[in-house]
């Protein structure tokens, strides 16, 4: 237990160093330069993982525009869709059902051939799972009617193929047709109804809306390749299919969104937490700095600490107000670290587009990214770790200093006073 008195004397070492002597201003020089660095690497730790947090939450909100929550496959398809409907929408949680027909072909354009991934959907349950029918450039999902094999396309794929609404776009199918003459390739001539563009590239070079009945007809399908699900709370969509795929039993298999980009996902969690790792470097050098303080004060106030022994103060005392003084410095870092980081992220946006119109340049070209604005997404969680460790850092600086104050002799620090 810290005694008041060590807080009083702590407290005043940390006021001081403002003096009329050149050392005890050297001092004070090198607590301000402490302070300056532990705020800076904490407002630099906080900026950039918000940043990084608001590019993985555009991604994924793209990439959920397009893909759903939860998918339900069977094994070899889903004949009666609606009863697998129906038993997922006994979870209250899943607000929207919408079944779906995959399938892989190679289109083709003049000279030009692309691989890509045709979904078939139904128009009127599609906007239920997906916000793709409010990313349409041209066209509505409800262009797509049973039977005209019409097709809506991304707007990457559209302009590598020169395409617009109305032009034929040749689909083959990697399933042939046995004829006398061998394996025949399925070849079948769709019409542009739309384009969307989710903001996505892989979904705006590679996918391809039909109707659902046209899909199954070209892939010749008995029945919906899945179903498609919408929760309330996507965050939870992993929870909620392991719940479904129980109650489904084993001749379904669920998948949520997270297992289908798992592999993004993984890779941008190992980048935050390397960030996370070198920035907090920053962080331990202003430590450092906050050592070289202390020792120096601990130097200068020799006198001082063999007065207060004399007068019955024990080490543990001495150890505890150098203890108080250096973790005051840190505290006082890690507050103005996090108070100037929190405002930086959360007007990072408005302070990139000052800088832009400043100098001339854009940070975020339009012509390669979708965003325009520099996201961010502050997170509490984020903040709190980041101070905390800061204060963590600044209190394993001050032991080595504080631990040669409570060492220092009465008798020989007086000798030449």
């Amino acid at each position: 237990m810290i005694s008041p008195f060590e807080w009083f004397v702590g407290m005043r070492y940390t006021r001081s160093g403002r003096g009329v002597g050149q050392r005890n201003g050297f001092i004070s020089f090198i607590a301000a330069l402490s302070v300056a660095g532990i705020a800076l690497g904490v407002a630099a730790l906080i900026v950039v993982l918000s940043v990084m947090n608001g590019f993985q939450k555009e991604v994924r909100d793209r990439m959920l525009s397009v893909l759903s929550h939860i998918e339900v496959y069977g094994n070899t398809g889903i004949q009666d869709w609606e009863a697998v409907a129906a038993r997922s929408r006994e979870d209250k949680r899943i607000i929207g059902v919408a079944p779906f027909v995959a399938g892989q072909v190679v289109v083709t354009r003049d000279e030009t051939v692309r691989g890509a991934a045709v979904r078939g959907i139904d128009p009127k349950a599609e906007p239920t799972v997906s916000d793709i029918g409010m990313q349409m450039r041209s066209g509505r999902l409800t262009d797509l009617a049973a039977g005209e094999f019409g097709i809506i396309i991304g707007r990457v794929l559209a302009d590598q193929l020169g395409l617009l609404p109305g032009d034929k776009l040749a689909m083959i199918a990697p399933q042939g047709t046995v004829s006398p003459a061998g394996i025949v390739p399925r070849l079948k001539q769709f019409t542009i109804r739309g384009i969307f563009e989710s903001g996505h590239y892989e979904y705006d070079s590679t996918l391809i809306l039909a109707n659902i009945a046209d899909a199954a007809t070209f892939f010749r399908s008995d029945g919906a390749s899945g179903v498609r699900l919408k929760t309330t709370d996507m965050q939870q969509a992993p929870a909620i299919a392991q719940d479904l795929g129980r109650r489904l039993g084993g001749q379904y298999m669920v998948r949520d969104w997270s297992r289908e980009n798992q592999v993004w996902f993984a890779a941008v969690q190992v980048e935050k937490r390397m960030m996370f790792i070198i920035l907090t470097l920053i962080i331990a050098v202003a430590a450092f700095n906050l050592v070289s303080m202390l020792v120096m004060t601990v130097t200068d106030k020799r006198p001082d600490i063999a007065i207060l022994r004399t007068l019955g103060a024990s080490p543990r005392s001495i150890l505890s107000i150098f203890m108080i003084q250096g973790s005051m410095i840190g505290l006082l870092g890690t507050l103005m670290g996090v108070v100037l980081g929190v405002l930086i992220a959360l007007n990072v946006g408005n302070l990139v587009g000052a800088v832009e119109a400043m100098f001339g340049f854009r940070v975020l070209p339009p012509g390669i990214y979708v965003i325009s604005a520099l996201p961010s997404d502050l997170r509490l969680p984020d903040v709190a770790w980041i101070a905390l460790i800061s204060c963590l850092l600044a209190l394993v600086a001050t032991i080595y200093p504080s631990l040669r104050a409570a060492a220092v002799k009465p008798a020989e620090a007086l000798r030449y006073e």
